[in-house]
């Protein structure tokens, strides 16, 4: 018998990218981008390390508006470029919100051949509580936003490298 994971445990989020899968997938994979969308709105993220890699690990810095910062830290499980990402989440905090969590990140090419366009999925889990659970959605949410900016900028600096 397996066990089932309570749906309060998990956070799953879609998101859809104008832009190659290739790229969504490359901006979780390089500091020089992380720090232009990691973290909510109006977050900087002065501090991101990463080792990409299988058993890699990576640290981040993100600071809210007040001075506040916040430390992330987690291991690579699995790369599978340019579908499949999954690594562990981390605060460096005490107590429920150091809990370390697992992320699975999934990417589909959804282009007609004549645009781009990804299909993320965002799986986290588990939570200790709802409340945990609807912060960490509440922060994704904000940030999978600003990464759709980001993205776009990115997609837009291609297309005028090619000369498109």
């Amino acid at each position: 018998m397996t066990a089932s994971i309570n749906p309060v445990q998990e956070l799953r989020i879609t998101r859809f990218f104008d832009a190659p899968r290739e790229l969504v997938f490359e901006v979780w994979s390089k500091a020089e981008h992380q720090v232009h969308w990691m973290g909510p709105t109006d977050f900087t993220v002065p501090s991101c390390e990463i080792d990409f890699r299988v058993g890699g690990r990576y640290r981040t810095c993100i600071v809210e508006p007040t001075g506040v910062e916040y430390w992330i830290r987690g291991e690579y499980r699995e790369i599978v470029a340019p579908a499949r990402l999954v690594f562990t989440f981390a605060w460096e905090e005490e107590g429920e919100r150091g809990m370390e969590t697992l992320v699975t990140l999934q990417f589909f090419d959804e282009g007609d051949g004549t645009r781009s366009r990804t299909r993320m999925e965002f799986l986290q889990t588990p939570f200790q509580s709802l409340a945990e659970r609807d912060g960490h959605d509440t922060g994704w949410t904000q940030c999978f936003e600003r990464l759709r900016a980001y993205v776009a900028t990115q997609s837009l600096g291609e297309r005028a490298r090619e000369g498109v």
